[in-house]
């Protein structure tokens, strides 16, 4: 696959550019400032984009202006976007799309190498990957009735299903049957009022939608 990355921080960039091709993966092109982004991205127009939100020269959210114009510049362009820290409206905003192939990571999440490059894979194919930070921080936003009554099973599941996992690796990781696993999200689809999908970034899209609703 090949990968544009964005990263002030020269030592993460060369990093993950190592980590990348030694994968078997191809960098396309690399960007350093905030104003290199975009073009990089449309001369190269690669299968994921990795970047930071902060960039040179504001670093404010350089890297994520980049990814929303990038995206309707080349629509359904993935995009993995990494913060240092959980910076919730950032997440909020990337996802208002309501489209899937976009990620939003903890950047201590690349120096866990399975877990960074199964979220760029699941992202380049079309699919959702959030840090499980930013799901609590949705999760303990979210103060109402429907969420009040989900169970603490559901709850995990509802927490699972919005990092973007499947159904397999929810009841892999809870250490149920998939059938038990299929029963809790219908459970979770049902108390929150949302309409069951079979389609993974569809049914991450529309959990991610309802914990986005501001009172």
């Amino acid at each position: 696959m090949r990968v544009v990355i964005a990263e002030d921080n020269a030592l993460l960039r060369e990093g993950m550019v190592l980590l990348l091709t030694s994968v078997g993966h191809e960098v396309a092109a690399v960007a350093s400032t905030g104003p290199e982004v975009l073009p990089a991205l449309l001369e190269h127009r690669p299968d994921i984009a990795v970047l930071d939100v902060r960039m040179p020269p504001g670093f404010r959210d350089e890297g994520l202006r980049a990814a929303l114009a990038a995206r309707t510049e080349i629509p359904g362009l993935p995009v993995l976007v990494l913060s240092q820290y959980v910076e919730e409206t950032y997440a909020s905003e990337l996802l208002a799309g309501g489209a899937g192939g976009v990620g939003y990571l903890l950047k201590d999440r690349v120096g866990r190498v399975e877990e960074f490059l199964d979220a760029l894979e699941r992202v380049a194919d079309g699919g959702t990957a959030l840090d499980p930070e930013v799901v609590k921080e949705l999760l303990t936003r979210r103060r109402d009735r429907p969420l009040d009554s989900l169970t603490p099973r559901e709850r995990e599941v509802l927490r699972l299903m919005a990092e973007g996992r499947d159904n397999a690796t929810i009841a892999e990781v809870l250490v149920v049957s998939d059938r038990a696993v299929s029963k809790h999200i219908g459970n979770v689809f049902a108390k929150l009022g949302l309409p069951p999908s079979d389609s993974g970034h569809r049914r991450v899209l529309a959990v991610l939608a309802y914990l986005n609703q501001r009172e």
